[in-house]
């Protein structure tokens, strides 16, 4: 499988700047909103016989990419509302390969991924339009990368869209 940076999470602020290269200025809540789109063209655009051929091996295939894209949602949602609810919560770091080795993927189609991604986004999105002002200053402690402010979060998460849409036409080259 594939840890979603080219670079080791542990390295917080190098693995946060190559993450960010790929959001570039655009608005997070626009990326946020484009997504599930960009996300089912790609993914539909490679040939079914092909979406459960990993990269390499020990790397993700299209269809793990997908299924990494509604676990994330999944784990966002929580990020977000405990750090609107809350005063300055920890946030649990994911392993995002145990999470698609452990969470039955290949019971999942890239069908059901898709649609538990954008029901997710979808929920996420409405409750980001409503932060404003300060709330957008809120934090939390993340376990890897120390205090992070819902801002930040928002930034990281869009520019991770950005970087998955990259890898899975990564993923279509090398798999061709």
């Amino acid at each position: 499988m594939s840890n979603p940076s080219p670079l080791h999470a542990g390295d917080s602020q190098a693995y946060i700047d190559a993450l960010l290269a790929f959001l570039g200025d655009r608005d997070p809540l626009e990326v946020f909103a484009e997504t599930p789109d960009a996300l089912r063209a790609a993914a539909e655009a490679v040939p079914e016989s092909l979406r459960t051929i990993p990269e390499a091996p020990t790397k993700w295939s299209v269809l793990n990419v997908v299924q990494h894209f509604a676990h994330a949602e999944i784990a966002l949602a929580f990020r977000y509302r405990i750090v609107l609810a809350e005063e300055a919560p920890g946030l649990p770091a994911i392993d995002p390969d145990a999470w698609i080795a452990n969470l039955y993927p290949n019971d999942v189609s890239l069908e059901e991924a898709l649609n538990d991604f954008a029901a997710t986004r979808a929920q996420n999105l409405r409750l980001l339009r409503r932060v404003h002002g300060d709330a957008w200053e809120r934090h939390g402690l993340h376990t890897q990368r120390g205090k992070e402010t819902l801002r930040t979060m928002v930034r990281l998460y869009a520019a991770h869209d950005r970087y998955h849409l990259h890898q899975i036409q990564r993923i279509e080259k090398a798999i061709r």
